[in-house]
């Protein structure tokens, strides 16, 4: 032993040092060398990609099943639409707003035929013609335009007020509320039309009606598509779950472009309208004037067959003329 010299110490420290370096290496590398980590890389691809599948596979599942009910959905209330085309003279005075049975109705249009053929008789002429038409357009036809018109203004009321409505729902859900919650404050809170409506259909759901039931039955009292989009919604999220914030925040964005659009088309088509009211009133004004300066002159054209002739014609004539300017400036959007 003490015949090691200095030398032979430093080689056999360095041969030592290669050996646990060469191990280091070799412990290191040897999973790469045997293929460990590439077959570990592929099993994890393999399985990283499987679940990829099943996760895809979940989604388009969930898609198509969405799909399905919301066709599924349209269908049914298409199905229920066609069955319920013939509106009875009760729903049409609800949809007016009008809170009145069908013989009040009646009562009051036979008063209206009674007094504007009284009116024709007086100021117009005897023609038992003109006066029967009179009576006919007094009972069965100013009424039912009255009716028409009152349920035109009731449902624009309904939607400009409707978005906020949808909107107080969002909110409340998103606060924790329950739906029946936020359809009791829109009851309470919102303005006519849109109060009445979710009034009986909150009184509706008390009683035991189910809620899918109680949208039918307020889709049939307002029949908007913006109240079929309402229903649609809350049917899918009631069957399928979801967010309905997001759903119904979605569909209070779109019912705000449609009344955009809604104010964009009649600004564009005022010039027309307005065209439309002069052309239509021009004639009868005229009338009005020549039968009030000259009587007898006009006269002739409700005392003689003649008259009634082109009285006729020019009506038919009237008629089609702003029938065509209608269809042209009323716009579907």
């Amino acid at each position: 032993m003490g015949d090691i010299t200095p030398e032979t110490m430093q080689l056999i420290a360095i041969g030592v040092a290669a050996v646990c370096l060469t191990a280091v290496v070799y412990i290191v590398a040897s999973p790469y060398l045997s293929g460990q980590v590439q077959a570990e890389k592929r099993f994890q691809g393999v399985t990283e990609n499987k679940v990829n599948r099943s996760q895809r596979r979940v989604k388009e599942e969930e898609v198509s099943n969405r799909r399905k009910q919301v066709s599924e959905t349209l269908k049914e209330l298409e199905d229920k639409q066609k069955q319920s085309e013939k509106v009875s003279l009760r729903l049409r005075l609800q949809r007016a707003g009008l809170d009145i049975t069908p013989n009040v109705f009646w009562g009051a249009s036979a008063v209206c035929g009674t007094v504007l053929a009284l009116v024709v008789l007086i100021l117009v002429s005897s023609n038992p013609l003109i006066i029967g038409a009179a009576a006919f357009v007094g009972t069965l036809g100013i009424p039912r335009w009255v009716v028409k018109k009152m349920t035109a203004r009731r449902q624009n009321k309904f939607i400009s007020e409707f978005a906020n409505a949808i909107d107080v729902i969002v909110r409340g859900v998103k606060t924790g509320l329950p739906l029946n919650e936020c359809l009791g404050i829109i009851a309470r809170e919102s303005p006519s039309p849109v109060r009445e409506e979710f009034q009986e259909l909150v009184e509706q759901t008390r009683v035991g009606i189910p809620l899918a039931d109680c949208f039918d039955r307020m889709m049939q009292r307002t029949p908007l598509a913006e109240v079929k989009f309402f229903s649609i919604v809350i049917g899918i999220q009631s069957q399928a779950g979801g967010n309905l914030s997001e759903a119904l925040g979605n569909l209070s964005g779109v019912l705000r472009d449609r009344k955009r659009l809604q104010a964009r088309v009649k600004a564009l088509s005022a010039e027309a309208k307005a065209s439309a009211w002069v052309l239509g009133s021009l004639p009868f004004c005229v009338m009005g004037m020549v039968y009030l300066s000259t009587p007898d002159y006009i006269s002739l054209l409700f005392t003689t067959k003649k008259g009634n002739m082109m009285l006729l014609g020019a009506g038919c004539w009237m008629s089609m003329g702003l029938l065509s300017m209608k269809k042209m400036i009323n716009f579907k959007y």
